[in-house]
């Protein structure tokens, strides 16, 4: 089974809300809500890929320093295994804004289970409640 390495972030703003976006049509997974991230590409670390992500999903700037690793999940698809650290991020320069025409929502912890998500970010939500409290 091949094995997929993605990177996630869980943005979290002044009032201790998480930003999660929305997966566009023709997407796969289309219509759930996910943390910000994506793919490493060929030779690259997790935290440059998470900063190059972020800044073309997002248009944000983030400097590595600021990205703090909490948790990361291992879930088995069908078609492959994916391994996805999430990290914590408080400081970006910028705007959060769509760059991709994914909808945006920022939501507290305790809400997260509300919405629906990929299998695979299911169990990142009990870390960022007790991180971040209801």
């Amino acid at each position: 089974m091949k094995l997929l390495l993605v990177v996630a972030c869980a943005l979290v703003d002044s009032d201790n809300r998480v930003l999660v976006t929305q997966r566009p049509e023709g997407k796969a997974l289309a219509g759930l809500w996910e943390f910000p991230g994506g793919k490493l590409e060929a030779g690259e670390r997790p935290e440059p890929a998470l900063i190059r992500e972020l800044s073309e999903e997002l248009g944000i700037e983030v400097k590595e320093a600021c990205l703090a690793p909490l948790t990361f999940a291992s879930y088995a698809y069908p078609e492959f295994h994916l391994l996805m650290p999430l990290y914590i991020c408080r400081r970006w320069e910028g705007s959060v804004s769509s760059r991709e025409g994914q909808a945006l929502k920022w939501v507290r912890a305790s809400k997260l289970r509300e919405l629906a998500m990929p299998p695979a970010d299911e169990p990142l939500i009990p870390h960022l409640i007790d991180l971040l409290g209801a």
